[in-house]
């Protein structure tokens, strides 16, 4: 069976540094009929395991763990026995969400998660946060980003655990170098290519944003 890329969006709050914003995420699940993974697990466990339709999650992969990409993991691990993967990097922005209970697995520059006869390979992207991670998947031809690169730029860098030269470093190197057509699904908004976001680079350094 093909593997593709279902979409959902589920809403909450994102919390950090005394603040809290009303947000929309994108829940990107990968996979074919029978498996799948789930990218960034936001808000609703109980819509994410109905999207799944009975399909045996083999991995929760978390692109940061700000609260709103991390919030509904430990209950749908619960429900799907699924291991919840996180850089550990960013082990103390998890914490601040879940005190009590660690991530099951980590993930590392370079590894491979397969699902559905489909490889995602981690990059390390640091900058929105120190253990923020994308992931390639060549033959689907796309890239999920997290909160990383988005349509019309970088992730914010304004708070804490977080670093503007940085993120530009890591967009630069691991993801305007991939190929031009590959698909952007972002955490927040609308997906993009690389060949759109690539010729704005210097443009954002200027901004600084």
């Amino acid at each position: 069976m093909t593997a593709r890329v279902d979409h959902l969006v589920t809403s909450g709050t994102f919390s950090l540094d005394g603040g809290t914003w009303e947000v929309d995420n994108n829940v990107w699940i990968v996979g074919d009929e029978s498996e799948a993974v789930v990218i960034d697990a936001a808000h609703d466990a109980d819509a994410i395991a109905a999207a799944l339709a009975g399909r045996a999650l083999r991995a929760i992969v978390c692109t940061h763990a700000h609260d709103d990409h991390i919030d509904a993991a430990p209950a749908l691990a619960e429900a799907t026995g699924a291991p919840v993967l996180l850089h550990p990097d960013d082990l103390p922005l998890w914490r601040l969400t879940h005190p009590d209970r660690a991530p099951d697995g980590e993930l590392s520059d370079g590894q491979t998660i397969t699902v559905a006869g489909v490889e995602l390979t981690v990059l390390h992207t640091p900058g929105h946060a120190p253990g923020a991670v994308c992931l390639h998947a060549p033959a689907l031809g796309t890239v999920f980003t997290g909160d990383t690169l988005f349509s019309g730029g970088p992730g914010a860098t304004g708070r804490s655990f977080s670093h503007f030269p940085t993120i530009v470093e890591s967009i630069r190197t691991r993801l305007l170098t991939l190929p031009p057509e590959t698909v952007v699904r972002t955490g927040h908004g609308d997906s993009t290519t690389v060949g759109e976001e690539a010729p704005h680079l210097q443009e954002w350094i200027d901004r600084g944003h």
